[in-house]
């Protein structure tokens, strides 16, 4: 048994014009889910898609706060030309530069038209072959604490663990990375941004989420009420959601 990342859950309070910025900033779509609007590649809707991590960017009616979000998106380049389009690409399209604390680097820090904030990186060989999402980065205080559990969560493979950071991709060596970084920052307000997983459709979902309370997880009660889907916590707090199977 194991679950597959399927998409990154942002919340807003214009789920649309969100959905918009993010479908025009990586090339995609964006596609009306219902009551969200679901970010994916273009022509037509795929889900789950076999290789990316679209976005579901979901209604709430609180704005985020000041505090940096512990989860974000690196957007890969593929040279000094491509991220310098890029990022008056994204600006042009309500993006705004923002500070957090990040000095003087070569990627560049932004916040999307809500204030969620993602970076333009650098060209760097290992995100050559990721699509235009490189990775999803996590804020954590144990890179290896992350890895034990993320790595028996899900099927994705384990490519690096350090006290600083813990690195998994799909194990088909496709899409994006999900890369957890370790920062002095504690949580304190509710996440903006959180992984959703799927099972396999010979899994069954109830039993996964005990498997996954096993590992550590803890049950989350956002108000939520009767929903097909299980909301949960990694042992660092992160906030993540099981889905029911299409």
């Amino acid at each position: 048994m194991a679950l597959r990342p399927v998409m990154v859950n942002i919340k807003a309070l214009d789920h649309s014009t969100v959905g918009r910025f993010w479908a025009y900033a990586l090339g995609w779509s964006a596609y009306s889910a219902g009551a969200t609007t679901y970010v994916g590649p273009p022509g037509g809707l795929v889900w789950p898609d076999p290789v990316v991590l679209g976005i579901d960017v979901v209604p709430v009616p609180k704005a985020k706060t000041p505090t940096k979000n512990r989860m974000h998106l690196d957007l890969a380049t593929t040279s000094d030309v491509h991220k310098a389009e890029l990022v008056r690409h994204v600006k042009a399209l309500g993006a705004t530069p923002v500070d957090v604390g990040q000095g003087k680097v070569p990627w560049t820090v932004l916040a999307d038209p809500e204030g969620n904030e993602f970076c333009v990186l650098e060209p760097r060989e290992v995100y050559r072959d990721t699509g235009p999402i490189a990775a999803v980065v996590v804020d954590c205080a144990n890179p290896r604490a992350m890895a034990r559990f993320w790595d028996e969560a899900t099927d994705w493979t384990l490519h690096e663990v350090t006290d600083d950071q813990a690195v998994l991709r799909s194990a088909k060596g496709v899409g994006p990375y999900v890369e957890f970084l370790r920062t002095p920052d504690a949580k304190t307000v509710p996440d903006r941004v959180h992984l959703d997983l799927l099972p396999y459709p010979d899994d069954d979902k109830t039993a996964e989420v005990t498997r996954l309370r096993t590992l550590g997880a803890t049950d989350l009660d956002l108000g939520q009420g009767d929903v097909p889907w299980s909301c949960l916590t990694d042992p660092e707090e992160h906030e993540f959601c099981v889905l029911a199977l299409p």
